[in-house]
């Protein structure tokens, strides 16, 4: 399986997979849409991968981190001596993507001077970079990606309607993971394997117990979610014997709620023992720095502090690094 496979077989996930087939062979245009950390790049790199322009490049682009005054240069280039600061010629990203694909994540965020460029570029692939007098042809395929209602932006102004509907020649739509519960299981067995070869580390389970409670977390931040998730406790519960259960998942995916053992014969479960361990794991992978360890654990950096206090007390300063 490549790292740009689409992995599920719930229906709604086989419909786009059928449809990602068809619409990777061609070199249409294509929006995509969806909640973040639905796995909307991972879809657009899909497109690539299966289509002719595979050995080509990828240029993927977040038009939100573009500095808003060098949006035009940093898409479409410049000259010397365009702008103030302009000391060399760029190409600019739509010319790197030349004969490959153009990946536009958070459309939404373009500004509107730099859309009206954008429209003429899909329309006869023509760029005119700063300080050129005659344009400069480029052959790119473009997909787009959104997680905002493109609709609603042109309805207010903020994103122009032909530029929406040149984009959507394809729309295609990635479902939430929350409606695709019956693909988590492939997923966990996708993204473990992954952190374990990462890390040089044994895959970890889940336990029947454990994969019921993930299959009903509604999982805000989709498949990004679930996959820091696999990572995370791949590194903490390394050291664990057996699949992993419930005890062992976030308090945010098991409600908040405390877990009973559910046998009278099984072994009472030390929680706080438990809590020591996941500490000292997150330490010792992050060389005891305790702003990177509180966020490998999903806790805040004052609540790790206040526990390696509560556990550890005097030990504290043994424990930790400057961070």
């Amino acid at each position: 399986m490549d790292a740009f496979s689409l992995i599920g077989h719930s229906p709604i996930f086989r419909q786009l997979l059928n449809t990602a087939q068809l619409v990777a062979a061609t070199r249409a245009t294509v929006l995509i849409s969806g909640e973040s950390g639905s796995g909307k790049e991972n879809l657009a790199r899909f497109l690539h991968t299966h289509s002719p322009l595979a050995s080509r490049p990828f240029i993927a682009v977040n038009c939100a981190n573009l500095p808003e005054n060098l949006v035009e240069s940093e898409l479409f280039g410049h000259r010397r001596g365009a702008f103030s600061n302009a000391v060399v010629d760029r190409d600019g990203l739509v010319r790197a993507a030349h004969n490959g694909t153009l990946f536009l994540d958070e459309i939404g965020e373009l500004p509107l001077t730099a859309q009206a460029k954008m429209l003429r570029f899909l329309e006869n692939g023509e760029i005119l970079p700063l300080g050129y007098d005659q344009p400069i042809k480029a052959n790119v395929r473009v997909i787009a990606a959104t997680n905002c209602d493109l609709e609603k932006m042109v309805k207010i102004g903020r994103f122009r309607a032909d530029l929406f509907y040149r984009l959507q020649v394809v729309p295609m739509e990635v479902p939430p993971l929350r409606e695709r519960a019956g693909d988590i299981s492939l997923l966990i067995e996708h993204f473990v394997e992954m952190a374990a070869q990462q890390h040089s580390l044994s895959a970890v389970s889940f336990g029947p117990e454990a994969m019921k409670v993930l299959k009903a977390y509604t999982w805000p931040g989709n498949v990004r979610e679930l996959k820091n998730l696999c990572e995370r406790l791949t590194i903490l519960c390394n050291f664990q014997r057996g699949s992993l259960g419930v005890e062992n998942l976030p308090l945010n995916i098991r409600g908040g709620q405390r877990v009973a053992t559910s046998s009278p014969a099984a072994a009472p479960l030390n929680l706080e023992q438990t809590e020591r361990d996941l500490i000292l794991q997150a330490l010792e992978q992050t060389r005891g720095n305790r702003t990177r360890a509180a966020k490998l654990l999903g806790i805040s950096r004052y609540t790790l502090l206040y526990r390696i206090k509560k556990y550890f007390g005097a030990e504290e300063s043994g424990l930790v690094g400057e961070a």
